[in-house]
This record gives C-alpha cells, structure tokens and sequence, in this order.
C-alpha cells in the first residue's frame, strides 16, 4: 500500500514549491498524510436553502437561492467595492465585494438564478454578505452537497491564495489520487467489528467530505478511537514493561520508628483518606515490584505526612529515602517539618541545596554514603553524580512537573535496583488529564481535608470597590496578619505587566504607610526572590506585593488574605493554586479576586465557580471544560504534548475510559508485542511514538 507519510506535499496536484514550503512553515504539513490528518474545525449545511426574510446580522453562514436584480458601484480608491442588490422574492440583501470587480460583472449576469452562500452581518442597518460564493444555480445539486468543511488557516496562507476552500480542494485532489483503499487500517478486524467502527479510508474521506451529521459523527468516533486508543496502549504498556523489568526493593515490616512516630509523635489523627493511602503505598511497597504510585491531594489535605510515614517505612526496613522539592525555600520549609515531627525520634534528616556549604556538604555526602543519614531532603542538588546512597529505598518528588525527565530519572541510577517513587502534587488533575498524563502511575487522591480546617472565604470584588477591600486590609493587618497582593505577569504583556505591579506597589506603599512590604516578581536575581520571600515568611514584612512567582507550598501561616487583582487573566486551577497560598495558620483566611465590572462569560463563570467552591477537583473539572487540557496548569511543564488532532479530553471522558479497556485487553493478551495477531497495532504505535516523540513515561 502507498507510504502516505514518505509522499512529499509538494506532490500533490494544486500544491507544487511554493505552496508546499507554506503549509510547511504555517501548518506543519509536509507530506500528503499530515494534509490527510487536517481536520476541519467545523462544517456548513450545504442542503438547505435560507429565505432573506430569514437573515439577520449574527447568523453562521447561510446558502439563498435567487437572482441579483442591479450592481451599484460605491466609493473609491481603496474603499472602492460593487454592490448585488440580491433577492429571492421574500426581500433584498446586498453582496458586496472589494475585488475582482472587473472579473464579476463578466461573470454573472443580472435577472439569472444564482445559489449564494456566505456569512450575514448588519452594516448601516442593513443586512449584507461580504464576498459570498456565488454559483449558477442550474450546476449545483445542493441534495447531494452535504456538508462543506471549514479548515483553519493563516493569514500568509489565505493572501497566497490558500484559504478554507483552497484546502478542501486540495484534499478532493487527494482523495482522487489515492482512494479510500490506499489507506491503510490501523486495528484489527476483530476490534474493527467489536466495537462497530467505521473503516479507517471510509472515516478518513468522510471526515473531510460528510453528506449529512449521522456519517460525520460516526467516522469523528473511528478517528477519536484511534488516538486514544494508541496513547493509552503507549501508557499502558510502558506500565506494564516497568512492572516486568524492574524489581522493587520489599517493605516487609512496619517497624519501631513507623509505630513510635504513629503513637507518640502524630500531630493529629490521619483522616480516612490518608489511612487509605498510606494502605495503598504499604500495599506496594510490601510487593515485588518497583513502586511508581502518584498521590493527588489539595492544599492541606496532609499529603507530606503521608509522604514521612512512607519514608520511615523505608527506614524501618533497612533504607534510605530522599524527599525532593522544587525550590530552596521549599526544601528547608520540608527539612524543618521533617526534624520537629521526628525530633523525639533517631532518624537523621539532612537537608542538601546548592547553598550548602563546603563542609557541611562534605558531612551529608559521607552520611550518605555509609548510611548514616536516613532522610535526605533537597533540591535538584540531589540529582548530582556525586550524591551516593547505601541503599537508598524510595525517592518522593513533590511538584514532579517542575522537574525535568531526564532530572528525575538521574534517581534510578543511585541503586543497582531502582528506589520506589511517589510523586506528589497540590495541583487537582481531572481524571481524564490524570488518565493520560500520569496514566503509567497507580493514582492515589487525598480526597479530604483534616478536621477543624476553615475554608477559605472567597469573594469577588470589581475594582470600583477597591476603597472597601483596603479597610478590611488595615483591619487583618491591625490583627497581626499578613497579606499577599498578586499581579498577573504573561510573558506577551511582560512590559505592561511590570509596571502595573510597579505602580500597585507603590499605590499600596502609600496607602499601607504604617507597614512594610516585600516585592516579588520573576526579573528579579535568585538571591533578591528568595531574601524577600523570606522577610515575608519571617514576619519582618505584613504585605508581599508579587507576581505569580509565589512558591508552590511556601508554608506562611500567619497570611490569611490573597488579592489576586486582574483576576479575569488567570484561569481556574491558577486561581485556586494561589488561593492555597493562605488557609494554613488557625485564622479564618479571604481571597479576594479584582476585576473590572466589564466581563466575557466565561470570566464571570469562572468568578462564580472560585466563590462557591473550595473543592480543587471540581475547579479542575471545570477549567478543563472551559480551557481545554493545554492551558491546565502543569501540563505544559510535565512532558507531555496534547497535540490531539479530533479528540477532546473534556469532551470525550466516556470514550477515553472504554478505549482504554481495550488497549488494557491488547497489552494483557501480548505483553510481549510479539503475537502475530497484534502485530499491525505493535508497528503503529512505533510510527505513532518515532513521528510524534511521545513521552508517557513519569519517571524514566
């Protein structure tokens, strides 16, 4: 069968050097498989006639019947354009067009019947449609039409002559030349026929060309089936090779130092979802296999005690155990947490950043190495060659996708077997994202908050009303509290964004005068952020006036108010990570969110699910159904590209859980990839992982 992905573009009939070096350079096509795999954005109902005493100024793009009845030419130079007074015997609508003028008055001709189809919008009051398609009426059979497809183009595509319908007749040129046969199944004939999919060609031509809604829906389910069909075979088996290949070191005992912390050292009696994990980590732990497990968790829901009561799992069989974090600050906010709750017990906590000191670094490498040290808890230090354990048992990463892939995997090596992992994180992940970007780790969720926390109060507040907020500022700061004041910063708008957070905090430096302040923001050196946060964290400062540069899990009690100002800029699972930035002392703690009174939809909607909701799980299900799976806070940085070409994660979470039943069927019936009967679906899905360089692995 024809190597679609080996034809060069510029192949193509309608296509040649120039316009294939475009759909190279704007659109990534490059061969006529990529041509095949662009899919329309949307489609047009080419079968129905619309009457112009139907037309008004907001309506998608419509299709009329009947004849132009005069041309009016008006204006000049640039402006210059031809008027159609067009009508169908219900009333008048204008054409207009800017060009071809000398083109159209040749080609169409007064009182004959014309089908024209185009999109209405109001000018002066009158309803008109700009450069409309305009065919006889006696050459088209709109019954046999179907549904005309929209492709995304750009700008220099459509001004080189490739728009929409450019696109669509370079993809008719296509079909013409190959056929629906020439296209190759991508899954076997019995999971064809099980699951009642239509043929790849016949979905592949029908997706580009539909007659009608019904053939459309069913060839988008084939090709939605297919992609998540093959990521989720690609985690799936990539878990289960982990499994084979790597033996895990054995937990068998829950020893002294677990039961000592457990009875006399527990600040306070683990909620059920914490008894829960705690039962799913000794579950893994105590088994043959390496331990690859992700605990999800919202602000203050405990997930670092159910990391130490891991560790000393760890410590009580032998081991050592590393505590990884993000930031310095972050670390020695863990190492001080670690040491008060174990102080009554001998377990050794180091803490090890690049700004540990030559001689002490020295120590803890030697307490390493000869086992002296238990817990080590660090930053990207701890990546280092030079770092060496003598039995180093478990590895917890707090925040993984601030951590590189290639950083985390540097772990493994640290032992001839491979430590076990538990990944954490504060950010809620839905759990069609949690299926595909952490699918090859067993999930865990702390689902519960420790008795007695508040929630934290939200409101919205528009900017006319700034007045208001700073009163009940000077009464938290007349409390002792402490404030954070956050203001966007993204990078398009890095400039304009500076000088706002430098204009509010010296508006806030007048306004606050009887207090001190802290600046944060990302231009700033290392030193400068962390000597600030600091000051803040101490108490030295009441106010911390920053961009979102505020640490993930920088632990300051005492601040119990969060202005997030702009607040329409941010989305959901932003809001609410800056949100757990306050909630962590005993005070009743307020997030205020500033916008201005004028608002889209979405942002009002939006403003309406932070002030009803404290859950972190819901908040992530709907900024996932507002925003889609690439802008969900963490994605970006985790690995893994959401570059799904028809399927929708929001959308498709049904689909997305049955197909992975089926990829789990495949790897289950051939872990190996070596039976004949899959051998099709072992050969795609390296196609599939050479050309998109997919990375499903959370650790390796």
């Amino acid at each position: 069968m024809l190597d679609l992905a080996a034809r060069d573009i510029k192949y193509l009939p309608g296509v040649g050097e120039q316009r294939a070096t475009l759909l190279n350079r704007e659109l990534k096509i490059y061969s006529f498989y990529d041509l095949l795999h662009y899919y329309p954005y949307r489609y047009v109902d080419r079968s129905r006639l619309f009457k112009v005493s139907e037309l008004t100024g907001n309506m998608p793009y419509v299709q009329l019947c009947g004849e132009i009845r005069s041309f009016e030419e008006m204006g000049e130079g640039a402006s210059r354009r031809i008027v159609g007074h067009f009508t169908d015997g219900t009333g008048f609508v204008d054409l207009v067009w800017f060009r071809g003028l000398k083109y159209l008055k040749n080609r169409v001709k007064l009182g004959a019947r014309y089908v024209v189809f185009g999109k209405p919008t109001l000018f002066n009051g009158r309803v008109n449609i700009a450069h409309p398609d305009i065919d006889a009426a006696e050459t088209l059979q709109l019954s046999t039409m179907g549904l005309q497809p929209y492709y995304n183009t750009t700008d220099k595509m459509k001004r080189s002559g490739l728009n929409s319908q450019a696109m669509a007749k370079l993809l008719s040129n296509l079909f013409a030349q190959i056929g629906d046969n020439a296209i190759p199944e991508t899954l076997t004939d019995d999971i064809v026929l099980k699951h009642k999919l239509m043929p790849l060609g016949k979905a592949l031509r029908i997706i580009h060309f539909p007659k009608n809604n019904k053939e459309l829906k069913e060839a988008e389910y084939r090709l939605k089936f297919d992609e998540l069909f093959y990521i989720q075979l690609s985690i799936l088996h990539y878990a289960k090779d982990r499994m084979q290949k790597y033996v895990g070191h054995r937990f068998a005992k829950v020893g002294d130092m677990f039961n000592r912390f457990y009875s006399e050292c527990l600040p306070f009696e683990l909620t059920g979802a914490q008894k829960r994990v705690v039962k799913e980590i000794r579950r893994d732990v105590n088994s043959n296999h390496q331990m690859n497990r992700l605990v999800q968790g919202d602000v203050g829901s405990g997930k670092t005690l159910v990391a130490l009561l891991s560790m000393l799992l760890a410590v009580d069989n032998g081991y050592q155990a590393c505590l990884v974090a993000p930031t310095e600050i972050l670390s020695e906010q863990h190492a001080a947490t670690l040491r008060r709750m174990l102080s009554s017990l001998p377990v050794r906590v180091e803490l090890l950043t690049g700004s540990t000191r030559a001689k002490e670094r020295g120590q803890i490498l030697e307490g390493l190495a000869n086992g002296s040290v238990n817990i080590l808890v660090g930053t990207h230090a701890v990546f280092e060659e030079r770092v060496q354990f003598a039995r180093l048992g478990l590895v917890v990463i707090d925040e993984q996708h601030r951590f590189g892939v290639m950083q985390r995997a540097k772990m493994w090596v640290k032992n001839n077997i491979p430590p076990h992992i538990l990944v954490m994180t504060a950010t809620p992940i839905p759990r069609t994202l949690a299926m595909t970007l952490y699918g090859d780790l067993d999930v865990s969720v702390i689902d519960e908050l420790p008795p007695g926390r508040k929630p934290i109060a939200t409101q919205h507040i528009f900017r006319n009303r700034a007045d208001e907020m700073y009163h009940f500022l000077h009464k938290q700061l007349k409390l002792g509290r402490q404030v954070y004041v956050v203001y966007p910063l993204i990078s398009e708008n890095e400039k304009l964004d500076l000088k706002s957070l430098e204009e509010g905090y010296s508006k806030l430096c007048n306004i606050f005068c009887d207090y001190k302040l802290s600046k944060l923001h990302g231009k700033m050196k290392p030193q400068e952020k962390d000597y600030e946060m600091r000051r803040f964290a101490s108490g030295e400062t009441q106010m911390l006036v920053s961009t979102t540069v505020i640490e993930v899990g920088v632990d300051v009690p005492n601040a119990t108010v969060m202005v997030i100002e702009n607040a329409e800029r941010f989305g959901l699972s932003q809001l609410h990570q800056l949100r757990g930035r306050v909630g962590r002392g005993g005070n009743q703690s307020y997030c205020l969110l500033v916008t201005d009174y004028k608002l889209s939809e979405d942002t009002r909607k939006r403003m309406e699910i932070m002030t009803t909701s404290n859950d972190g799980f819901v908040i992530a299900e709907a900024d996932l159904k507002l925003r889609g799976p690439g802008d969900i806070e963490g994605t970006q940085q985790s690995g893994v590209a959401f570059d799904l070409k028809i399927a929708n994660l929001a959308r498709d979470e049904q689909l997305l859980q049955y197909v992975r039943e089926v990829a789990r069927e495949v790897v289950n019936a051939d872990p190996g990839c070596n039976a004949p009967h899959y051998r099709l679906i072992w050969e795609r899905l390296r196609v599939i992982k050479r050309n998109n360089n997919w990375n499903w692995g959370a650790i390796s």
